[in-house]
């Protein structure tokens, strides 16, 4: 018997793994699992436009690249972090307010 798989996993030129035929990236799911505790049976609840062999496939994807992948985790939210920090920051907001209003 030879069994045929499709394959679930695409990955973008900036090297971003995304679900075949999405616009889900596989860190997404990954995030659900890890910081919410999600089964996958929760995230295709939760997603239901995802199937859980696609839920199923990100998951092993990530397992089979954590160390690749947890890299991209931190280096999205260490973005986010300095992100946040130039949006509170005192001077960037008067920047901001001052480029708004001379337009």
């Amino acid at each position: 018997m030879t069994a045929t798989f499709a394959t679930q996993i695409e990955i973008d030129s900036r090297g971003v793994a995304w679900i075949a035929g999405t616009k889900v990236k596989v860190i997404e799911v990954v995030l659900d699992k890890l910081t919410q505790g999600w089964s996958p049976e929760e995230i295709h609840f939760q997603h239901p436009a995802l199937s859980l062999a696609q839920i199923h496939a990100a998951l092993t994807f990530y397992y089979e690249n954590q160390t690749a992948l947890d890299a991209q985790i931190r280096d999205w939210f260490d973005d986010e972090a300095r992100l946040l920090s130039q949006v509170s920051d005192p001077e960037f907001r008067r920047r901001l307010a001052g480029l708004k209003h001379s337009s």
